[in-house]
């Protein structure tokens, strides 16, 4: 009768107003993805703090005016929020329910659930977040009475049968001694427990005061984690309680989770990918090393056509000399807009011939975009196809335009290898600038050096196994640097490079089939081509596959992993083009991770604090090394934020 009324009203307005807008999920890392209906199968570890830890949690506790569960609590919490990311936790914790002397001695079960909500965005103190901590756990408790049944019909959450509505984490602190039963002519002993655990929730930990000591165990379902996990999940809450002990004045969340083993693992260990590679040279100049090796072997071929490696540099050769005559200097742009065929390729190899960096024009995008691009680059030439010419009417005025068909205006320019210290180019000149997509703002054009390309073709060398007589499929568009992937496997490597006709290029079986009819090799896709291609096509010819752009799904990495080596890569626009990759085993179950970072590349995963996070936990990606872009063309307020020199 007491809960009727006034009383149920103002304890269910408390509970709508503390818990709306609360997060459904908490989204901590896990060894296997979410069943979609939970199993209820569970594990536990011991959980043990030592005297001289849970004497300091009493000081603790003492100076901020908190009680052991406020302050472990607050310690849990903070474990939550630094492992998934999220900085709004809330956590179930049961409640004796035993508010009043007349009940304390009653058989029965009055036992209640809270959700106890707390907030850790902001940056608080360790002592901040115990006085928040305080609060809110008094409050709940003062509004105990009303079943967490009815919390949950009030509050109306989108439910699942995957997890728990409102809360999947809990924390039980037993603070009453274990009662010594005793009766008449009988001896009693507690059950024991059952061998068969049960998980309700994703983690829970329980904990009380036994002795000197505050002892428990950390329960977990099965079917997310591994016991591993959460014996490195315990070290973390006993080092961060330990860090709260230390100095509560600390910003809870630069409390450092890991051990000096870990970090070191992390920073530096899963970082050693020191190897030699031509970091003095252009990359043009690795070409031109083929070209001597095999000049009469095949370079590129377009639509039954052929061009050999001498051919090939002979023209490139004539056309970057006069592109110098034109004025084209180290680091200055050449903007380039063709349709597939060997102009592409001449061109591309002509600028960095030249000295210059190329700035590849889609035909197809629209003409303020390409207006946007040319005014971006300044360009000191434009090179294109006459029957194109009209996409550049009334913009980019001022600038030379040269028309790659109408050849006569170099063919009389010298076909040798143009000398490089004569315009002082390095390697540390700009390759080409590709622009971003916009897809985030304003399109960005990356800047990217030479020597970055040559430690890509060095990775390209040594894990994709490319030889001289692989044919490697010419699939991306000019605009991506997926482009400058496929051209330097082949051309670098001595290979046949195949540039498929645009029609050629639609997703499904035909492009399969017409890779087939042509051998190939080595292909670089996006997982969304290849899932529009039906299981009954194959390539027996295609023995390496590359896949990036787009997240690889598991199934799509077994059906096309069967037969030949798979590669699961992964590069931001930002970096010279792959700064990770993985090679796919069928053993593998779930979604192929992206993989370790290539050679002379270092990848660290951060929290929003710059320090590293532990193994399974999401972060932001942050890459060094010969990986890194230069900057954003004329962007330097957006390169010092986003490339950070290390």
């Amino acid at each position: 009768q007491w809960m009727e009324g006034e009383i149920l009203q103002q304890q269910a307005a408390y509970w709508k107003t503390t818990l709306a807008g609360a997060p459904a999920l908490l989204e901590l890392p896990t060894d296997h993805a979410r069943p979609v209906e939970q199993s209820y199968a569970g594990a536990a570890l011991p959980v043990v703090l030592e005297e001289k830890l849970t004497s300091g949690l009493k000081g603790l506790s003492r100076r901020n005016g908190t009680t052991l569960y406020m302050t472990l609590l607050a310690g849990w919490a903070i474990l939550l929020m630094r492992l998934s990311g999220q900085h709004d936790v809330v956590i179930g914790s049961p409640v004796a329910n035993r508010g009043r002397a007349e009940i304390e001695n009653l058989i029965g079960f009055f036992v209640n659930t809270l959700a106890l909500r707390l907030d850790l965005s902001g940056s608080p103190s360790v002592s901040e977040l115990l006085e928040q901590t305080k609060a809110q756990s008094l409050a709940a408790q003062r509004h105990q009475d009303i079943p967490f049944e009815q919390v949950v019909d009030l509050l109306q959450p989108v439910r699942s049968l995957a997890h728990s509505p409102l809360f999947q984490v809990m924390f039980a602190w037993q603070n009453a001694t274990e009662a010594r039963l005793e009766l008449p002519g009988l001896e009693v002993q507690p059950l024991p427990s059952p061998s068969h655990r049960v998980a309700k929730f994703d983690l829970t930990l329980s904990l009380q005061e036994v002795g000197e000591r505050i002892v428990g165990e950390l329960g977990y379902a099965t079917a997310l984690y591994e016991r591993s996990t959460l014996e490195r999940y315990r070290e973390y809450f006993l080092r961060l309680v330990e860090a709260m002990v230390a100095d509560d004045t600390q910003v809870v969340d630069h409390l450092r989770l890991l051990t000096e083993t870990e970090r070191h693992q992390v920073l530096y260990e899963w970082n050693d990918t020191e190897r030699e590679y031509p970091r003095d040279k252009c990359v043009h100049e690795l070409f031109e090393e083929q070209v001597r090796r095999s000049p009469e072997a095949t370079a590129v071929v377009f639509e039954e056509e052929e061009l050999s490696y001498g051919e090939l540099n002979a023209r490139a050769n004539r056309l970057a000399h006069y592109l110098r005559e034109l004025g084209v200097q180290p680091d200055e742009r050449v903007a380039i807009c063709v349709e597939r065929g060997f102009e592409m390729i001449v061109g591309l190899l002509a600028i960095l011939k030249a000295g210059g960096g190329y700035v590849p024009l889609n035909p197809a995008y629209p003409e303020e975009r390409l207006q946007y691009m040319l005014e971006d680059s300044a360009p000191v030439v434009l090179l294109t196809q006459r029957h194109l010419e009209d996409r550049f009417s009334g913009i980019g005025d001022g600038v030379p335009v040269l028309d790659l068909n109408a050849t006569a205006a170099w063919q009389s320019f010298s076909e040798s290898n143009p000398d490089a210290d004569a315009v002082g180019l390095i390697s540390s000149h700009l390759a080409y600038v590709i622009y971003t997509s916009g897809s985030t703002g304003q399109p960005k054009g990356v800047m990217v050096e030479h020597r970055g390309l040559c430690n890509i073709s060095l990775t390209q060398s040594r894990e994709l196994k490319v030889e001289p007589s692989s044919r490697i499929l010419q699939f991306a568009s000019f605009s991506f640097d997926a482009c400058v992937w496929e051209t330097l496997m082949a051309l670098c490597q001595g290979a046949a490079l195949y540039l498929l006709p645009q029609k050629c290029l639609v997703a499904g079986d035909d492009l399969i089939e017409t890779a087939a009819r042509s051998g190939i090799t080595h292909a670089t896709l996006p997982p969304t081509v290849l899932a529009g291609v039906s299981e009954r096509a194959n390539v027996d010819s295609l023995r390496v596959l590359v896949v990036g752009g787009e997240a690889l799904p598991g199934w799509l990495a077994e059906r096309w992993g069967r037969e030949r080596q798979l590669i699961n890569a992964y590069g931001p626009t930002e970096t010279t083009i792959v700064v990770t990759m993985h090679r796919c085993v069928a053993e593998e179950s779930g979604n192929p991770p992206i993989g370790r970072p290539i050679a002379n590349t270092r990848v660290y995963i951060l929290d929003s604090n710059r320090e590293p996070v532990p193994v399974g936990v999401v972060g932001e990606m942050y890459v060094g090394g010969a990986g890194v872009a230069r900057g954003y063309l004329n962007r330097p307020e957006l390169t010092a934020e986003k490339f950070l020199k290390n």
